[in-house]
């Protein structure tokens, strides 16, 4: 291959244990890294001061260490604050930044829906100024001013994410009410501090991505290539995640041998025929993304078996 091997990098949050579509990302970013002789980043987005707990941390670092995948650097996010102020003062210099008094409520009732069923942000408090002393008195959520832009874009497997953010989502929140970074100006930052070239990820988060390029481009950050990947659903048709009660490794390591684990999720990504247990490792010596399937696959979780069904 030409291209230069590069960074990748796994984050997930640390709102819960791992779930079976936790170890499916953590397993292709390690398979994409390693087939290109990549390093690959852990990343422990824990800035939730509400959700996110150093058990739920420590549990996902040992499943993922059951499962077979290494990592050449683990990193807290919680540890880099201090590039993430950098970057709002940066936004505060050039005058993008601007408190919100908006309520949650104030959008559900009035807002339009955005693309990923949330609500679009109208630019209420546009113009609104931060505090004399600077936005670090600021009580209230803080927000980035995007321009009007349509960007074209393509992720490496083809998928279209061309959109204008503004339109689309409106202005983010980068900074929100209990003093938390918010996620999209955590990740832009991160990735560009720890020399991301290579961001892969469900394709859940393949709306998010205009917006963050839109923030590298203000923040004069590069930007790395992206890919998304399909996802575990439940048969109901919602993804398989914690929030919709998905099993988590509490159980799954009960249940089955990580071998077995690992031979259902090849076998889900259509990189092995049938659900014969193996290692990430037997699987890496003829791993390409041509391989993997497009479309996403139910899983069902009737104790104590895991059982894949079909293409949606």
């Amino acid at each position: 291959m030409n291209e230069a091997p590069g960074v990748g990098r796994f984050a997930p949050s640390t709102t819960g244990h791992a779930h079976p579509g936790t170890l499916l990302a953590a397993l292709l970013c390690w398979l994409d890294a390693r087939s290109r002789g990549a390093r690959i980043l852990l990343r422990l987005e824990d800035l939730d001061p509400d959700r996110c707990r150093p058990e739920f941390a420590a549990s996902i670092r040992d499943d993922l260490e059951w499962l077979g995948v290494d990592w050449d650097e683990v990193i807290l996010q919680s540890d880099q604050r201090s590039d993430h102020e950098a970057a709002l003062d940066q936004l505060a210099e050039a005058g993008t930044l601007y408190p919100c008094r908006c309520s949650r409520k104030d959008l559900r009732d009035h807002a339009e829906r955005a693309p990923d069923g949330g609500h679009r942000y109208p630019g209420t408090c546009r113009g609104r100024s931060l505090p004399e002393d600077g936005w670090r008195k600021s009580s209230e959520p803080l927000r980035m001013w995007l321009p009007d832009i349509e960007l074209s874009l393509r992720d490496e497997s083809g998928l279209d994410l061309s959109q204008n953010p503004s339109a689309a989502f409106g202005d983010p929140v980068v900074r929100r009410r209990d003093g938390a970074i918010a996620y999209h100006l955590a990740t832009v930052v991160d990735d560009a501090s720890a020399s991301v070239t290579r961001v892969v990820r469900g394709r859940d988060l393949a709306t998010t991505t205009a917006t963050q390029i839109l923030i590298q481009q203000q923040l004069g950050l590069p930007t790395p290539n992206y890919r998304h990947h399909f996802l575990l659903m439940e048969q109901r048709g919602n993804k398989l995640a914690k929030l919709h009660g998905a099993v988590d490794t509490t159980l799954l390591r009960a249940a089955m041998s990580a071998p077995s684990l690992v031979g259902l999720l090849a076998q889900a990504a259509t990189l092995r025929p049938t659900n014969t247990p193996t290692t990430p490792t037997e699987i890496l010596q003829d791993f390409t993304w041509q391989r993997v399937t497009p479309n996403d696959q139910i899983l069902t979780w009737t104790p104590p078996h895991l059982t894949l069904h079909r293409d949606r």
